[in-house]
């Protein structure tokens, strides 16, 4: 399986493709947005802020890519950290600027949030997922998984919600519509669970 990953120029792209190879996959770093039409998934990794991450998406020719390979070609795709983020409809970092709005809803700072411990979230975390979705498939509820972030998914439809944490407030580990899924934490980071959820999205088929 030929899973492309998305090369804007901000992300840990070389831990991401090693984990995909490590479970079989022929992973590829997709250097223009034409080659994504040879995957069969897609990946949108990231670290950094939300306006940048747009900008670069924007300027490469991505975004109308991404919207094509999703609603036209039902490719699956996945953003991990600042690429869930940016399946957003908006995102508050540095103002209010738009996202790909893939998912509705906005990227808001924890405080904002509620959250009152030390910004940003770095660490393990347990989180509880939907038992009936199949990116945590074959993953006990309460699995920790590795997170660095600053800011949190706020969703318009608490229905594309399938995992949160809690760190201080709850907050929304994962998202999904349709096809399109995100993790607010780092599955290549995030040992044996962090590798069966990459499984679990190499194994998902879109009805």
């Amino acid at each position: 399986m030929k899973v492309g990953i998305v090369n804007y120029g901000m992300g840990n792209l070389a831990s991401v493709r090693r984990a995909l190879e490590d479970l079989g996959a022929e992973a590829f770093i997709a250097e223009h947005p034409a080659a994504l039409y040879d995957a069969s998934r897609v990946v949108l990794p990231g670290v950094g802020a939300f306006l940048q991450g747009m900008q670069r998406l924007r300027t490469g020719g991505w975004v109308e890519a991404l919207h094509d390979l999703v609603h036209e070609h039902r490719r699956p795709l996945l953003g991990i950290c600042l690429g869930m983020q940016m399946l957003a409809t908006t995102g508050e970092e540095g103002g209010m600027h738009d996202g790909l709005d893939l998912v509705p809803g906005r990227v808001r700072r924890l405080d904002d949030l509620g959250c009152a411990l030390r910004i940003p979230h770095v660490g393990w975390n347990d989180t509880a997922s939907r038992r009936d979705d199949p990116l945590f498939a074959h993953i006990p509820q309460a699995s920790d998984f590795y997170f660095v972030h600053s800011f949190a998914f706020d969703p318009e439809d608490e229905a594309d919600v399938i995992a949160r944490t809690d760190y201080d407030v709850p907050l929304v580990a994962a998202v999904r519509r349709g096809s399109v899924f995100g993790t607010q934490f780092h599955p290549e980071k995030s040992s044996r669970v962090g590798r069966q959820l990459l499984r679990n999205f190499l194994d998902f088929r879109p009805c």
